[in-house]
C-alpha cells in the first residue's frame, strides 16, 4: 500500500513567523474538533509548520478547507493526483455548466496544496512537480473546451458536442505552447495557447460560420479559466503566440496559420514552437498539423543570415552592469541575468541551429535537449552538468516565490524579510547562506551563456538589452531605450516588432526580417547620438516603412554604419529630408559617391544631357532625377556644416541654370519637332532668387523670355506661326518642363509675372517690346526686380550679350532719388499691410529681414546706375560693390551685410530641414544647437538675441539708406 504524503514530507526549513503557524494550527484543530477529520494534521505538522508560516497562501488554502488538507494527508501524492484528475475530467451536461466552473477552482487549490507540499516537502522531484502541474492544466483546458462546446450547442450555434478523440468541437484543436507545451509548468504560470481550426470540419449549426464557433470559444475558454470569482481563478490564459496577434482574431484557421509561417514566421517563432504540444481539443488533428509545420520549426539548410538571427536570441541580450547586479537581492530568477531564460536560449538556440539535421535534438524539455546536446558533443559535459543542477535550482526557487502569496512573479524580494521566507521554503535556515548560493548559481549560469556567443557581432547596446522578438514589450528593453532618451519607449519598441512581424516592404521577405534584427539595434545607437532620438526614428520610421524592399538598403546600412549614422543624424535636423529620402530611396545613392563632400560644382554635361535626351518626357524625369541628388547633396554638405549658405545658394542656382538651360534646349527642339524651325532667337532670363543666387532648396523659379526674329514677318516653317505665337509655344513647354509633376515628382513651381505687363501682357516677350516697356512704362518696383535679371540661357552668344545690353540699359537710365525712394518705401509698406510676416523666424518678412534689406540694395544700385554705379544681381555682392564705391555710409552698409549674411545663413538651413510652417523653436535640441553653431551664437538663445539685434539695425539702417 502506498504510503500518504503525511507521512512522506519532511520539514523544509526554519518557521520565520511563529505568530502565521500558530494562527494556522489554532484553526485546522478547530476544524479538528468540530468533525474530528483532521487528526493525521497533527502527525504531520512538524513538516506543516514551516510551510504556513512562511506562505499566507499556503496556508489560506490548508485553513479555508481543512478536509482538503487531511485529504492530502491521508493519501499517497500519486492517488491525491490521480483523484484530482479524474475530477477534473468529469463530464458535464448543458446544466451543469455553473458547477463545472467552480469545480475547477476548488480542484486548482486541491493541486496547488498537493503539489507544493510534495515539492517542499521532498516527496516530489522537479519533473513530477512540473508534469502534476501540466497535466492539470492539460485536463482544465479540455474541461472549459467542453464547457464552451455544450454552450454553443444549447444556444444553437453547434450542431453536436463531440465525444471522441476529435474532441467537443471537431476540427478544432489547441497548442500548448512554452512551459506547457513541454511539461515544464511553473507553480503559479499563466499558460501560453494558440487555437486553430479547420473550417469545414466544425459541425456549426445552421448560417453560424464555423469562423464565429471557434473564436467565440476561444474567448469562452480564455474566460472560463481566468476570471477571478471569490473561489479564485484557475488559470491566467495568454493567447498572444499566436500567428500575428494584433491583426488575427483568438482562433486561426489552419491555413492561414500555415501561410503566415511560410511566408512571415520568425526565428523566435520556430523556437516557441520547439516546445510545441497539442494539448486538447482535436488531438488528432493538432498533431498532424504540428507534424506539417515540422519542417518550418527545423530548417535543413540555414546561410550566414539565418543562423545569425537565430544567434540573435541570445545575443540582443545585454550584460548590463549598471542596475542589474547578479546578487539575490530583487533577482528577476526567469528573465534576469543568470536565469532560467539563459538556460533556456542556450539550448534552444543550438537546437534550432542544428535539429534540422540532428533529429535527437529536437526535445521540447529543455533537461532532455540539454543532455542530447551534450551526448552529441555539442556542449561541454562539465558546462552541460552545471547549467542542468542550475536549472533545477532555480525552478525550484521560482515555484517557491511563486508559492508565498500565489502570484506570477519571477523576482526575488530585495527585502530580507522576504527573501527570508524564499529561503525557509528552500531549506535555509541563514539569510547570508542563501544569498550566496543563489549569486553563486546566477554567476555560473551568466558565465556559460556569455561564452555561447563570444566574439560575434553584438546586438545590444551599451544601454542594455535590445530584444523585440515575441508579442510583447520587453520590459528591459524598454528601460534601455529610456536610457537612450526615447520619450516614448514602448512606440519604438511596438514598431520594431511589428517590422519584425512581416508588415511593410523591408521585412515581407526572410532575409529582410534576419537583416533588420542585425539593423535594429545599430538605428537605435545612431538615433540616441543625435540628441533628438524621437525624431530621428519617427523620420527613418517613416523612410523605411515606405521602402518596396528594403534588403539592398539595409545591406547597404550594415555595410556602412557610417552612412547609417549620417542618415539618422540628419534625418533629425531635417524632416523634409526623411520625405525626400522617404520618397526617393535612391538619393541614397548619392552618398555612396567618394567625392560627395567635395566642393560642390555645377552637375558636368547636366544641360547637354537634357537636350540630347531620347525625348521630351525623358529630359523631363532625367532633370527631376538630377535635381533631386544634387540638391540632396548641397542639403547634406550645408546640415553638416561642409558647405556655407553662400556656396549652397550658388549651387542651388548652379543646378537652377543647368536644368534651365537643357530643358529650354529640348523645348525649343520639341517645338521645332511640331511646329518647324523658326529664324530668330530667344533667351531665358531669371530673376528673384535665381538671379541673384540665393537660391534655397525651397525657391521657386521667376523666370522670362525674350525673343527677337531676324525679319520681321518671320513665320515658322511648317505650321506658319508668328513669333509671339511661336516664342509662346515655347515659353508653354519650358513651363512645363519645369513645373509639371512626372512619375519622377516635382521641378519648381515657375512664376512668370515679372515679365513686362504681368498676367495681362504675352509668356514670351519681345526684345523690342522689352526695350520700350522698361522705357516708358515700367513701375519702380519691376525696376527693383530688373536688378537681380541674370541670363541663363540663349540660342546664341550673339543674342545672350544683346539681352544682357537690354537689360543694363533699363536699369541705367537716371533716377530720381527721392521719387524712387518714395516709391521704394511706399511698395515696402504695401507688403507689410498684406503679407505680415508668418512668426519670429521668417527671415524673409520680418522688420529687417531679407527683403528689407533687399529693398535697400536694390534702392541704392537704382538710383546711382545712372551715375556708373556699380550692378549685381547678388545682394551680398551689391553691398560689397556700394561699400567699396562710397556710395553711402559705411555704418548702415556694415549693419545690412552683417544681417543679410546672418539670415541667409539661418534660411538656408531652415529650409533645408524644415517646411515652411514649422517653428524650429518646437523642433529637437539638435536642430536648435546646429542653428546656433550656424549662426555663430553659443545657444539657440544666444542666437535668439543676436538675430534680434541685427534686425534691429538692419531695419534702421534699411529706413536711413531709403530716403
Amino acid at each position: 500500500m502506498a504510503t500518504p504524503l503525511g507521512g512522506l514530507i519532511r520539514p523544509c526549513g526554519p518557521v520565520i513567523d511563529i505568530g502565521a503557524a500558530e494562527r494556522a494550527h489554532e484553526r485546522l484543530a478547530e476544524a479538528a474538533s468540530e468533525d474530528g477529520s483532521v487528526g493525521d494534521v497533527e502527525t504531520a505538522w512538524p513538516a506543516l509548520e514551516p510551510v504556513f508560516a512562511a506562505s499566507p497562501y499556503l496556508a489560506g488554502l490548508a485553513t479555508r478547507a481543512p478536509e482538503r488538507l487531511h485529504r492530502l494527508l491521508s493519501r499517497s501524492p500519486e492517488a491525491s493526483l490521480a483523484d484530482v484528475l479524474k475530477r477534473v475530467e468529469a463530464r458535464s451536461t448543458d446544466a451543469e455548466i455553473e458547477a463545472t466552473e467552480s469545480r475547477l477552482r476548488r480542484l486548482k487549490g486541491d493541486l496547488h496544496l498537493l503539489v507544493a507540499l510534495s515539492d517542499l516537502g521532498g516527496v516530489w522531484r522537479l519533473g513530477e512537480v512540473t508534469g502534476a502541474l501540466t497535466r492539470f492544466a492539460d485536463g482544465v483546458v479540455q474541461a472549459a473546451l467542453r464547457v464552451a462546446a455544450h454552450e454553443a450547442h444549447a444556444r444553437g450555434r453547434l450542431a453536436v458536442v463531440g465525444e471522441g478523440p476529435e474532441g467537443p468541437i471537431p476540427g478544432l484543436f489547441v497548442i500548448g505552447m512554452g512551459k506547457l507545451g513541454a511539461f515544464e509548468l511553473n507553480y503559479s504560470s499563466d499558460i501560453d495557447l494558440i487555437v486553430f481550426y479547420e473550417p469545414d470540419t466544425i459541425p456549426a449549426a445552421g448560417a453560424t460560420e464555423p469562423r464565429s464557433v471557434a473564436i467565440r470559444a476561444t474567448e469562452r475558454v480564455a474566460s472560463l479559466l481566468q476570471t477571478r470569482t471569490p473561489e479564485g481563478y484557475v488559470f491566467r490564459v495568454d493567447l498572444r503566440l499566436r500567428p500575428d496577434p494584433a491583426s488575427t482574431p483568438s482562433a486561426v484557421p489552419t491555413a492561414e496559420a500555415f501561410g503566415y509561417y511560410e511566408s512571415v514566421g520568425q526565428n523566435w517563432e520556430r523556437a516557441a514552437f520547439i516546445k510545441a504540444r497539442a494539448v486538447a481539443g482535436d488531438i488528432p488533428r493538432g498533431e498532424a498539423f504540428l507534424a506539417e509545420l515540422r519542417p518550418f520549426i527545423w530548417r535543413r539548410n540555414l546561410d550566414f543570415a539565418a543562423i545569425a538571427d537565430i544567434h540573435s536570441i541570445k545575443r540582443q541580450i545585454h550584460v548590463h552592469k549598471v542596475d542589474d547586479r547578479l546578487t539575490a537581492a530583487g533577482a528577476d530568477l526567469k528573465l534576469g541575468r543568470g536565469g532560467i531564460r539563459e538556460i533556456e536560449f542556450f539550448v534552444q538556440t543550438q537546437q534550432l541551429i542544428l535539429g534540422g539535421r540532428h533529429p535527437a535534438l529536437r526535445s521540447a524539455r529543455t533537461l532532455e535537449a540539454l543532455d542530447a546536446l551534450a551526448a552529441a558533443g555539442q556542449v561541454d559535459a562539465s558546462d552541460a552538468a552545471e547549467l542542468a543542477a542550475a536549472y533545477g535550482t532555480l525552478r525550484g526557487l521560482e515555484h517557491r516565490v511563486q508559492m508565498v502569496d500565489d502570484e506570477q512573479t519571477h523576482r526575488l524580494p530585495t527585502d530580507e524579510n522576504g527573501r527570508r521566507r524564499v529561503g525557509a521554503l528552500a531549506g535555509y535556515g541563514d539569510l547570508r547562506s542563501f544569498d550566496s548560493d543563489v549569486a553563486r548559481v546566477l554567476r555560473g549560469v551568466n558565465k556559460r551563456y556569455g561564452a555561447l556567443f563570444a566574439g560575434e557581432e553584438p546586438l545590444s547596446s551599451r544601454h542594455g538589452s535590445l530584444i523585440f522578438t515575441g508579442v510583447d514589450d520587453d520590459a528591459e528593453t524598454l528601460q534601455t531605450l529610456t536610457r537612450m532618451g526615447f520619450a516614448v519607449p514602448v512606440r519604438v519598441s511596438g514598431a520594431i516588432r511589428a517590422w519584425h512581424h512581416g508588415r511593410i516592404g523591408p521585412t515581407r521577405t526572410e532575409r529582410g526580417r534576419e537583416l533588420l534584427t542585425r539593423l535594429a539595434p545599430r538605428l537605435l545607437e545612431a538615433a540616441a547620438a543625435t540628441g533628438a532620438p524621437d525624431a530621428a526614428f519617427a523620420r527613418f520610421a517613416d523612410f523605411f516603412t515606405r521602402l518596396t524592399s528594403g534588403i539592398q538598403v539595409q545591406s547597404l546600412f550594415l555595410a556602412q554604419p557610417a552612412l547609417l549614422a549620417l542618415v539618422v543624424r540628419i534625418m533629425a535636423f531635417a524632416p523634409r529630408f526623411a520625405v525626400t529620402l522617404a520618397r526617393h530611396s535612391g538619393a541614397l545613392d548619392a552618398l555612396l559617391d567618394p567625392d560627395f563632400f567635395a566642393p560642390i560644382k555645377p552637375p558636368p554635361k547636366l544641360a547637354r544631357q537634357l537636350a540630347e535626351a531620347d525625348g521630351f518626357e525623358v529630359a523631363m524625369d532625367l532633370a527631376r532625377r538630377a535635381r533631386r541628388e544634387h540638391a540632396f547633396r548641397v542639403a547634406v554638405q550645408v546640415l553638416e556644416g561642409v558647405a556655407s549658405a553662400e556656396a549652397a545658394g550658388a549651387a542651388f542656382a548652379d543646378l537652377a541654370d543647368a536644368l534651365i538651360a537643357g530643358l529650354a534646349a529640348a523645348a525649343l527642339a520639341e517645338v521645332e519637332r511640331t511646329f518647324g524651325p523658326f529664324d530668330g532667337e530667344v533667351a531665358v532670363i531669371a530673376l528673384g532668387k535665381c538671379g541673384s543666387r540665393e537660391m534655397t532648396a525651397q525657391s521657386d523659379l521667376d523666370l522670362m523670355t525674350l525673343y527677337q526674329p531676324r525679319t520681321a514677318d518671320a513665320v515658322s516653317d511648317t505650321a506658319g506661326l508668328s513669333a509671339d505665337t511661336y516664342f509662346a509655344r515655347f515659353t508653354q513647354r519650358l513651363l512645363a518642363a519645369l513645373s509639371v509633376y512626372t512619375a519622377e515628382g516635382g521641378l519648381y513651381e515657375v512664376d512668370l509675372q515679372l515679365r513686362p505687363s504681368g498676367t495681362k501682357g504675352p509668356v514670351a516677350v519681345s526684345l523690342a517690346a522689352f526695350e520700350g516697356y522698361y522705357k516708358a512704362d515700367a513701375e519702380t518696383w519691376e525696376l527693383l526686380a530688373l536688378t537681380r535679371a541674370r541670363l541663363v540661357w540663349s540660342t546664341s552668344d550673339r543674342f545672350s550679350n544683346v539681352a544682357r545690353r537690354a537689360v543694363e540699359t533699363a536699369l541705367r537710365r537716371p533716377r530720381e532719388a527721392p521719387r524712387t525712394g518714395r516709391d521704394v518705401n511706399a511698395m515696402r509698406a504695401l507688403m507689410a499691410a498684406e503679407r505680415p510676416p508668418s512668426g519670429f523666424w521668417d527671415m524673409k518678412l520680418s522688420d529687417g529681414g531679407l527683403v528689407d534689406i533687399e529693398f535697400a540694395a536694390q534702392h541704392l544700385q537704382l538710383v546711382h546706375a545712372g551715375q556708373g554705379g556699380p550692378l549685381a544681381a547678388n545682394t551680398g555682392e551689391a553691398l560689397a560693390a556700394l561699400l567699396r564705391a562710397g556710395l553711402a555710409a559705411a555704418g548702415p552698409l556694415n549693419a545690412l551685410i552683417e544681417a543679410w549674411a546672418l539670415q541667409q545663413t539661418l534660411s538656408q538651413l531652415l529650409k533645408i530641414a524644415l517646411e515652411d510652417d514649422h517653428d524650429p523653436e518646437s523642433e529637437p535640441k539638435a536642430l536648435r544647437a546646429l542653428l546656433a553653431k550656424a549662426g555663430g551664437a553659443r545657444d539657440f538663445r544666444s542666437l535668439k538675441r543676436r538675430l534680434s539685434a541685427v534686425r534691429k539695425r538692419a531695419l534702421a539702417a534699411s529706413r536711413a539708406l531709403i530716403s
